[in-house]
């Protein structure tokens, strides 16, 4: 049976999350989290994306990105590829290190991408990991409350939705992730 063909629109950010074979640890060291970003930054230089937001859990990643110049199924065949030879390689095995196809679903609206945002940003609180998201050290959630720059991350995507200066659009956003009733609505929406 033929896979359905993925379509690429380049003014969309997708929902991008990919999960480990039989739902196995994707990252077991913190030197696996370490290279997912590397390649990630790497893809970047490349064949440039803009990632708004990421988080690396154990077994599965999310990403909110958008790639003008290469279609998602590419950017993601180098992304995953590349992770899946690394991983295979380090930890001595063979064959699938992803579950399936990685997961896709473009955004169409600013708000759709803040609430795909807060989710991607919560996940490690939903799954007990950390009782704040801000200490999850493998999401891009910390560097929108505490950094002026990454060269992973266009924070402008997210930030430019609230008004104000840098640190009143921050807690803005704080604000709005941390937000009870949205949470509970994009947890019935989304999983």
């Amino acid at each position: 049976m033929a896979r359905k063909k993925r379509i690429w629109m380049p003014e969309y950010f997708y929902h991008i999350g990919s999960r480990g074979n039989r739902r196995d640890a994707l990252f077991r060291e913190v030197s696996d989290y370490e290279t997912f970003l590397y390649i990630l930054h790497h893809v970047n230089k490349a064949s440039p994306i803009e990632l708004a937001s990421y988080c690396l859990m154990t077994n599965h990643f999310h990403l909110l990105m958008r790639s003008k110049y290469l279609p998602i199924s590419k950017v993601m065949s180098l992304i995953n590829k590349r992770y899946a030879d690394y991983f295979n390689k380090k930890y001595d095995l063979t064959g699938h290190v992803f579950e399936k196809r990685y997961f896709d679903k473009p955004i169409g609206d600013n708000y759709g991408i803040l609430r795909i945002s807060q989710y991607i940003h919560l996940n490690p609180v939903e799954a007990g990991i950390v009782k704040n998201a801000e200490n999850y050290r493998w999401s891009s959630y910390r560097y929108y409350l505490h950094s002026k720059n990454n060269r992973l991350l266009t924070m402008n995507t997210i930030l430019d939705s609230f008004q104000g200066s840098l640190v009143e659009k921050r807690e803005g956003y704080r604000k709005f992730v941390e937000s009870e009733e949205l949470r509970l609505e994009a947890e019935s929406v989304y999983k």
